[in-house]
């Protein structure tokens, strides 16, 4: 049997090509995509990969819907909004091309019931953060506390991955100084943020 062969014939080839696809992400971008070179890294045929996404947006949409569920289960394990925010941020470094595809709803189908239902639950779990702040914390809006929120860990995680940040890290965990900084913004926060 052909390396082809087995490739195809295990089983897993929707995720081998999703596998294949985060790598180029992560390496080159999402714009450098291709389902027929994808194939190839896979070890199939070329139509082997449009059987399991139909095209490429198909095959991001997976990857921006997988991307929210991996989300969601890392902020689902969060104590506080402070350690939801440092989960967003481990999650933007440890899956940094799903990071990247999806927040770009330009290169997906933002219609997808899958996506749809992952998007939910990620952003479930935000809001869970937000309203498990003592009263009063969250200000008079809590929706608004909760774009604050997002906005503080999701800029960390984009200045982070483009290494915009690196001289004021100046080698320190990137974890630990979120922490820090959400001590900074929330210092007349009698709850440390919390």
């Amino acid at each position: 049997m052909t390396r082809q062969q087995r490739s195809y014939h295990h089983g897993d080839l929707r995720q081998a090509v999703l596998t294949a696809a985060l790598d180029v992400i992560a390496a080159e971008g999402p714009s450098a995509l291709s389902l027929r070179d994808l194939a190839r890294r896979a070890g199939v045929s070329h139509a082997a990969p449009a059987h399991h996404f139909k095209d490429r947006a198909g095959l991001l949409t997976a990857v921006a819907t997988e991307g929210y569920e991996l989300l969601a289960g890392a902020l689902g394990e969060a104590t506080d909004l402070r350690d939801a925010g440092v989960r967003y941020v481990r999650f933007a470094t440890d899956h940094p091309a799903h990071f990247q595809v999806m927040f770009q709803p330009d290169l997906y189908r933002t219609d997808d019931p899958e996506l749809l239902a992952a998007r939910e639950l990620a952003g479930g779990r935000l809001r869970a953060g937000i309203s498990g702040l003592p009263t009063g914390h969250g200000g008079p809006d809590p929706r608004l506390a909760g774009v604050a929120a997002w906005s503080l860990a999701h800029g960390f995680a984009t200045l982070l991955l483009s290494h915009n940040l690196a001289a004021p890290l100046n080698g320190r965990d990137p974890e630990d100084v979120f922490r820090t900084l959400t001590g900074l913004l929330f210092a007349n926060d009698p709850s440390g943020g919390h």
